[in-house]
């Protein structure tokens, strides 16, 4: 796309009919008055030049045109392209401008917002009383994505792939995972899951990702047993930490065969009716058993 810096008489550019972004009018009017404070436009509007027409349309920047024009400037720069648009990449451009938006890091905002000694000037900075009210309420530094260099990897589950993953992370790693959760990992973890992508793929010669990711996570599945070093000390027999351990490290797997969990099934109910064993930590019949082995002479 052919792109030009136009000077000129805000009044002569045609506004959208049809605008999905809006503003609302406590912010449109702060805008009208810094831009009459001003008396310059300093956020550039983009522009499209219909040359059959001779019509100049604001794809981008209705507001601050719109604006301009109320504050009584007559002359702001935009950028403008006269490359023939279909109304369909016209709108396309519209809506991409709208929806390619930054947010505000509130501890980096109420930093820079407290900067300002200026009454006038905190006035012009724009911050409605929700946001205010935001940084009252902040106490604290957040961990924002203003502060962090990070690298996004997102993986979209099906229904029952979804299930397997949540299995596997919850049994191995006793992880709660909903369905809209967000984990936040080691840089350097990135390149290694996608090292590992690259060698489950080559490995089973698939270019599928998502089979790629179900066979990383069955190999990791097999190998979940090595992970009882993170919670037991093998030199000393003694737990590492007080949290829990997950069952899969001790067992070697997540299943048995149904006759044989029916015969574990009765023997549950029955130590928890005879007040062996409680009925909200079931668990603590793996204990007394494993007790009563180890007093066993061999």
């Amino acid at each position: 796309m052919n792109i030009d810096i136009k000077t000129g008489d805000p009044r002569t550019l045609k506004l959208l009919d049809l605008n999905a972004r809006f503003m609302r009018h406590e912010q449109y009017q702060q805008l009208v008055t810094n831009l009459r404070r001003d008396q310059v436009l300093t956020s550039t509007p983009f522009v499209w030049h219909d040359v059959e027409t001779g019509d100049r349309v604001v794809l981008s920047g209705n507001h601050r045109t719109k604006a301009s024009v109320e504050a009584g400037i007559e002359e702001i720069t935009w950028l403008e392209t006269s490359d023939p648009l279909t109304e369909s990449q016209r709108i396309a451009i519209q809506l991409s401008h709208n929806a390619i938006a930054g947010e505000d890091d509130p501890a980096i905002l109420k930093t820079l917002y407290e900067q300002i000694d200026d009454l006038d000037l905190r006035q012009y900075a724009g911050l409605d009383d929700a946001t205010l009210e935001l940084l009252a309420d902040l106490d604290s530094p957040s961990l924002g994505e203003a502060n962090l260099t990070f690298q996004t990897l997102a993986i979209v589950f099906l229904p029952d792939d979804l299930k397997e993953a949540q299995d596997v992370l919850r049994d191995a790693l006793g992880l709660a995972a909903s369905s809209d959760a967000i984990w936040v990992a080691q840089l350097k973890q990135y390149d290694q899951t996608m090292a590992a992508l690259d060698l489950a793929s080559k490995s089973a010669d698939v270019t599928n990702v998502a089979t790629a990711f179900g066979l990383i996570l069955e190999s990791f599945k097999d190998h979940a047993s090595e992970l009882v070093d993170g919670w037991f000390d093998r030199d000393t027999g003694e737990p590492k930490h007080h949290g829990m351990a997950p069952l899969l490290t001790l067992f070697h797997t997540d299943a048995m065969p149904t006759k044989a969990a029916a015969t574990v099934e009765k023997a549950l109910q029955q130590a928890v009716a005879r007040g062996d064993v409680p009925a909200e930590h079931r668990y603590k019949a793996l204990e007394l058993w494993a007790r009563t082995y180890l007093d066993t002479p061999a």
